[in-house]
């Protein structure tokens, strides 16, 4: 038997919605992963997107468990001497809450050309209104 591998113009990719509101970070960040790369679906290649669109919408109702709220902090570094910051989970939540889900999926993606296009098909709002009803997103129960 001869394998068959899909063209990406044959597949058709699905737009989901997410409600986060109360959901721990960790666990929804890695089914929305899960879904972004399109291992759900039995045609299923590493190296290809097969994966489907994602709006997350409630971002700033996220949850996280034990003592991560006063002790997790993210980091970035600008290369230079005295450049590296850092801004704690609280405050984070309080200023751009979209960015703790954004950083929480883009970890746990490809780092490479694949996963930087995959992170293009997740959509995260901290309220719980989103621009794309046209796209006619389907309820996921995650």
């Amino acid at each position: 038997m001869k394998t068959t591998m899909p063209k990406a113009k044959d597949i058709e990719q699905k737009w989901y919605i997410v409600d986060a509101e109360g959901k721990i970070l960790g666990r929804l960040a890695s089914k929305v992963a899960f879904i972004l790369r399109g291992k759900h679906r039995p045609e299923f290649a590493p190296h290809m997107d097969f994966g489907d669109h994602i709006i997350i919408i409630n971002a700033d109702k996220i949850r996280v468990t034990g003592r991560k709220a006063q002790q997790k902090h993210y980091v970035s570094y600008s290369g230079y001497p005295g450049g590296l910051k850092t801004v704690s989970y609280t405050r984070m939540l309080r200023e751009h809450p979209e960015r703790i889900l954004f950083h929480a999926i883009k970890g746990m993606l490809p780092h490479n050309r694949l996963g930087r296009k995959l992170l293009k098909k997740v959509r995260i709002y901290a309220g719980p209104d989103h621009p794309h009803q046209a796209q006619q997103p389907e309820p996921l129960e995650l």
